[in-house]
């Protein structure tokens, strides 16, 4: 599966990190979730230019810093950017000139092998452009000037910075046989021991190679005949700086794994209960389609009684109601325990991910549905669903052929969802229904 390469954008405050990303991700329809606990601060976004594919992160809005704390704090934005980015966006203020943390933040930059595109933002016509002579004094050959509010030479700047990353291949999914698992969670929440524990059990392990990025350990494994791709991303590796920023820049790491999954293991650590943080991780394999199983570790570590397990889902799916289907285990990767049931309940989550289901039999339960709950109006006209099909897998789509699509209320297209879940068996998988105006 293709692994898409990551730009970040990095700079001092103020110099415009936040309106060049949303210029960038603007091309994109950014899928908004209007449901408590989905994502909703962007700090990384997946985009395309001209038919290339890459990881867009603004290292800006990570924390609000104080004055004394920014330096602290651009110091680590460019080190978490030299860790995680392929190409590395430096952005100065073209009315200010250069200034002395610009310089600073270049020079360490610098020795790094990494592509650094120098930018000027805010350069609005001529009369700035006179300022822009100051930034060769960062001894550089090329530098870009743009506006990212008006979006000037944010075109050229997007082709030099794409220029060597492949071209998009249309994954054909559907001939690999293997199942792709990615563990995702906050660090030291037992990700390896749990991987350890998975794969040690299991003889028939290839060596594990490095993956395809420096950090996405890929490993295949067979249990009892049946293929797995196990994607680990290997931790942050400044475990000694560790800090807010880092912490949350653990949510990239999961994105990497999650692009290329079918379905996303997370990990959660019994003692701490689910975290803002585990709940962004979530809302990105929903947003993205993936199928989710969340893992509870450390789970011989808590004092229980008869309704423990009880309250603890019950506080699970509070929070993520948006992924309030996902299933939850609960393990313990230290000693093994329910540890191996992990893999029957990925076969059992993907077959639903991958099933299919005829035209005949889903309009069949389309008539009942709207027989017992008819569609409001719309416009004071009567809404007609004229009929339903499924187009696709990864996830389970289905579009409906409507003569409005206007008219379709969001808690109808709830209705409809938990319809084709239960009758269909789709019970721990989400689904994207897309309505189409019926020519």
């Amino acid at each position: 599966m293709q692994v898409k390469p990551v730009i970040a954008i990095v700079g001092r405050p103020n110099v415009g990190k936040s309106t060049l990303f949303n210029r960038i991700a603007g091309k994109q329809k950014a899928i908004v979730i209007d449901e408590p606990g989905a994502t909703r601060d962007r700090n990384y976004m997946d985009c395309v230019f001209q038919d290339k594919a890459f990881i867009l992160i603004d290292t800006g809005g990570f924390e609000p810093a104080s004055e004394e704390r920014i330096l602290i704090q651009m110091r680590e934005q460019s080190n978490l950017a030299i860790e995680e980015a392929d190409v590395i966006i430096l952005l100065m203020d073209g009315k200010d000139g250069l200034t002395p943390s610009d310089i600073e933040i270049a020079k360490q930059l610098r020795g790094k092998s990494k592509h650094i595109c120098f930018v000027a933002n805010k350069v609005d016509g001529d009369r700035h452009q006179d300022m822009l002579t100051d930034f060769y004094r960062l001894g550089i050959d090329q530098f870009y000037p743009i506006s990212a509010q008006h979006g000037l030479g944010v075109d050229e700047l997007l082709s030099a910075v794409t220029r060597d990353f492949p071209e998009l291949v249309e994954e054909k999914d559907d001939q690999d046989d293997q199942i792709k698992v990615a563990i995702v969670g906050k660090p030291n929440v037992g990700k390896s021991s749990l991987v350890n524990r998975i794969l040690g059990k299991e003889r028939s392990i290839a060596n594990p190679t490095p993956g395809t990025t420096r950090d996405a350990i890929d490993m295949p494994v067979k249990v009892q005949g049946k293929k797995y791709l196990i994607i680990d991303t290997a931790g942050i590796r400044r475990k000694s700086k560790i800090s807010q920023t880092l912490e949350k820049y653990s949510v990239v790491q999961a994105l990497k794994s999650i692009n290329r999954c079918n379905i996303a293991l997370v990990l959660i650590d019994a003692e701490e209960g689910l975290t803002d943080q585990d709940t962004k991780i979530i809302g990105l394999a929903y947003e993205r389609g993936k199928a989710c199983i969340i893992v509870v570790n450390k789970w011989d570590k808590i004092e229980k009684d008869n309704s423990t397990v009880g309250k603890f889902v019950e506080d699970i799916k509070d929070k993520i109601k948006f992924m309030d289907f996902a299933p939850i285990i609960f393990v313990s990767a230290v000693t093994g325990q329910r540890a191996p049931k992990i893999f029957d309940l990925i076969d059992e989550v993907y077959a639903q991910y991958t099933k299919r289901i005829g035209t005949s039999p889903l309009n069949d339960m389309l008539e009942k549905s709207v027989r017992k709950n008819p569609m409001a109006r719309y416009q004071n006209r009567q809404m007609h669903i004229s009929y339903a099909t499924q187009t696709d897998i990864k996830p389970p789509t289905f579009v409906f052929f409507v003569s409005n699509t206007k008219g379709i209320h969001f808690s109808y297209e709830r209705y409809l969802m938990n319809q084709i879940r239960e009758t269909f068996g789709f019970e721990s998988v989400p689904l994207k229904l897309v309505f189409r105006k019926k020519r």
